[in-house]
């Protein structure tokens, strides 16, 4: 049975998040709809990522198997054409061996958190980005996230659903770069706990406003207390970039 590995990109707005819901569009479930609806087979889609609600992806990767070979380029062309009109792409199709695993396999997960820093709301942006007119401090947000780094206890900013057995992670990098009235929040590591970036960046807007000082991440780290972090950022300003493997 070959298995196969797949890139997509998807506007998260309209949906529950990747994984299946009895009551909620899912990505998870438009994907395995558009599967039977080119090839009559019923799959089970599994994601390197299960983005929650509202989240987007520019490259979240997804694997299936099929009971037939089929070529690479029929099968994202027939995805995409079964997938619209919603805001869901197949990027990319790739065989792979029987024992690819999209979550299990992944080496590395990237993503970033967009906000757009200026008095005026957003029109084209609204949706997928967080609005903050209060000026931010890129440079002080940025040596604020550089103490994060390593391997550390994150249960400040764990969420509380989240379902991971440890709360100990090992934060590769994060930056924090303006460009212009955007401000880019990039952070990789190999996985993460429930709502922990969206909650790390909740952290830094407060330490960004000058509302908290920067020493007081560090402070927050080691309280091992959600009680202890700021706020969780909107979903809407999140994406899984890259998935490495």
């Amino acid at each position: 049975m070959p298995r196969y590995k797949l890139t997509l990109e998807y506007d998260g707005g309209p949906f529950c998040g990747w994984q299946r819901q009895a009551d909620r569009p899912s990505v998870q479930q438009a994907l395995e709809a558009a599967v039977t609806a080119f090839c009559g087979e019923t799959v089970t889609a599994y994601a390197a990522g299960r983005t929650d609600a509202g989240v987007h992806a520019l490259g979240q990767v997804a694997h299936l198997d099929l009971g037939r070979e089929v070529p690479l380029d029929t099968l994202r062309n027939a995805l995409n054409h079964h997938l619209r009109p919603l805001p869901i792409v197949v990027l990319q199709a790739a065989g792979v061996a029987p024992d690819f695993h999209a979550r299990f396999s992944a080496r590395a997960r990237h993503y970033r958190y967009l906000i757009v820093n200026r008095p005026a709301p957003l029109a084209l942006e609204r949706g997928h980005a967080w609005f903050v007119p209060g000026r931010l401090d890129a440079e002080v947000m940025h040596e604020a996230a550089s103490r994060l780094l390593g391997r550390h206890d994150f249960s400040s900013f764990r969420g509380a659903l989240c379902q991971a057995k440890s709360p100990v992670k090992t934060l590769d990098w994060m930056s924090v770069a303006r460009r212009d009235t955007h401000l880019e929040i990039d952070v990789r590591a190999r996985s993460f706990l429930h709502h922990q970036v969206r909650n790390m960046v909740g952290t830094l807007k407060l330490i960004g406003q000058q509302r908290w000082p920067v020493e007081r991440i560090e402070a927050v780290l080691a309280a091992r207390s959600r009680a202890a972090a700021g706020p969780t950022a909107p979903a809407f300003g999140l994406y899984l970039v890259r998935v490495d493997y």
